[in-house]
């Protein structure tokens, strides 16, 4: 996939979005359960000194309607959310320690787009 536009300020991490963001849930689960340690962090590192200003615009556009470049930091914003844990509590694997596979737990909407 490539760079996707992202607003001014963020624009460096247009590479990670890329990579990592998705319109869907299903699709962000497969970049995690297939991300290494080394992936959790890059995105870990590149996210969080950002994550308040990131917060703050995005608190300032309705959830539909978002202008494009806001839309693909809200689903790179997802992703982090969804992928963090993986970095902080879990050593950098994409599985849940002491707790069944992921991959079994089938969500029925979890193709639609956000």
């Amino acid at each position: 996939m490539t760079d996707l536009i992202l607003p001014a300020p963020f624009a460096d991490l247009a590479p990670l979005a890329a990579h990592w963001a998705r319109p869907s849930e299903n699709e962000r689960s497969e970049i995690r359960w297939s991300a290494s340690a080394a992936d959790f962090r890059a995105l870990y590192e590149a996210m969080m000194p950002c994550l308040d200003a990131i917060l703050r615009l995005l608190s300032e556009h309705p959830a539909s309607g978002m202008p494009e470049d806001v839309h693909n930091l809200f689903l790179l914003a997802c992703a982090f959310a969804e992928a963090s844990p993986h970095h902080e509590l879990y050593g950098g694997s994409s599985a849940v320690p002491f707790s069944f596979d992921a991959r079994r737990f089938v969500r029925m909407d979890g193709d639609a787009a956000l």
